[in-house]
């Protein structure tokens, strides 16, 4: 039998509240937009990460290394926004083994149409609720985590993006 390293209770409390906003967060995000926009999260984000890509299109692997999906659940997802005629797919013209997907006019429309009312959830859920020193706090304990998570960095493009850069008389 080996021995365990439990946590302490400061080190318990830390990580139940952790835990607790991993399991309630993404069902009050969902809701939002399920609600108002008839996407799931990750539909949106999905939706999201493709207008953010150059000419709204990406590989599928690219997509889901950036949603940090499996290609069957993202094969599955990008049927159904296809099947509403929000994204296509087709052939890689680079790599015919590969497939791209393309967010549709409709597409962007509805992820415009979405992103109010998501960013206005994050804000009121979220972000309003933390000090300016929290959400810098929040930002360097995500790294830190991550940094566990994903020693790779196969997913820093994605969570670095908006990341400032810093300014003389900041520390970087």
């Amino acid at each position: 039998m080996t021995d365990t390293d439990w946590l302490d209770d400061r080190e318990r409390a830390a990580w139940v509240r952790l835990a607790a906003v991993l399991e309630v967060l993404p069902g009050v995000l969902d809701s939002q937009l399920r609600r108002d926009s008839g996407l799931t999260h990750f539909e949106y984000y999905a939706l999201a990460m493709l207008s953010e890509s150059g000419q709204h299109t990406l590989r599928m692997t690219e997509l889901a290394a950036q949603t940090n999906a499996t290609l069957p659940r993202l094969s599955h997802v990008v049927r159904r926004l296809e099947e509403r005629g929000l994204v296509t797919r087709f052939p890689c013209p680079e790599d015919a083994r590969a497939t791209n997907v393309r967010l549709t006019e409709a597409g962007c429309a509805t992820v415009q149409a979405a992103a109010p009312g998501h960013v206005a959830t994050v804000r009121a859920r979220v972000i309003d609720a933390l000090t300016p020193e929290q959400v810098d706090q929040l930002t360097a304990i995500g790294d830190a985590v991550l940094g566990r998570l994903d020693p790779s960095g196969s997913m820093a493009a994605t969570y670095t993006r908006y990341d400032q850069p810093a300014t003389s008389g900041e520390s970087a």
